[in-house]
């Protein structure tokens, strides 16, 4: 044991949102019961690359008596991981009716805002889970993507109209799932297939945002230049201003162009 810089994590401030994990590259930490944990003190460098991920200030760099970073202890746990961990297929469920790729198509007719006949639904394929999707499916081919997290259709009323209509959609949620699988599954679709434009409505809640950053890591994975934009959703359905600059606010024309 000796004193060395090591990282602490306020588990009262920690909402286990998993911005933090893909940002420290020894596999230190994971989300365990909903928070963010440090799996031991020999995989910590100290360096403090998962700080700046952090959207509740959880993360510190604290110094006390804490082992050595070993590490040889950190590419044996990695490399005992990766070969744990299932990699993305192109069919992962190759003859399930599930994840079959189909394309049907959408009605012409759609009900006009506040109309009182029934709502026509936009979806145009089969399936929308990004983990059934398979990477070829012919609907990926010069097509207009949506990477929606899966809270999205429910918060927001004319997802359909707004966000689903003429666009190949994938749904998927980054606190539940493994946001590394998402980010690896992304890259070979944006790879494999001619991608005309990606939107990401997510939602406002800070674990959300790791499917932004999923897409965004995929997208700068494929080398391919790919129009790419984002839009926040609040827990109440509205459209909420975004951070960042350089992103529309407006998204009725923005979302509809092609």
């Amino acid at each position: 044991m000796a004193t060395r810089k090591i990282v602490r994590i306020d588990e009262e401030k920690c909402n286990g949102c998993g911005l933090c994990i893909p940002n420290c590259v020894e596999g230190a930490l994971q989300i365990i019961d909903g928070k963010a944990r440090l799996m031991s003190e020999k995989f910590c460098d100290g360096l403090g690359a998962c700080l700046g991920h952090c959207p509740q200030d959880a993360i510190t760099i604290t110094e006390r008596e804490a082992e050595e970073f070993d590490e040889k202890a950190v590419e044996a746990y990695l490399h005992k991981k990766q070969q744990a961990e299932p990699k993305p297929q192109p069919s992962p469920f190759t003859g399930c009716p599930s994840s079959r790729a189909m394309r049907f198509k959408v009605p012409e007719a759609q009900s006009e805002p506040g109309s009182t006949g029934p709502s026509v639904s936009m979806l145009s394929h089969w399936p929308v889970q990004l983990k059934l999707a398979p990477i070829n499916a012919p609907y990926f081919q010069d097509a207009d993507v949506l990477v929606a997290a899966d809270c999205v259709p429910f918060a927001y009323a004319d997802f359909h109209r707004d966000f689903l209509k003429g666009k190949i959609v994938v749904v998927g949620c980054p606190k539940l799932d493994d946001v590394e699988y998402y980010r690896e599954k992304l890259t070979q679709i944006f790879k494999a297939n001619s991608i005309k434009s990606v939107t990401v409505p997510y939602m406002e809640v800070p674990c959300c945002f790791g499917l932004v950053r999923a897409v965004e890591d995929a997208l700068a994975a494929s080398g391919k230049n790919i129009p790419f934009r984002k839009v926040k959703i609040g827990i109440r359905g509205e459209i909420k201003p975004e951070d960042h600059a350089g992103v529309s606010q407006r998204p009725h024309p923005a979302l509809h162009a092609h």
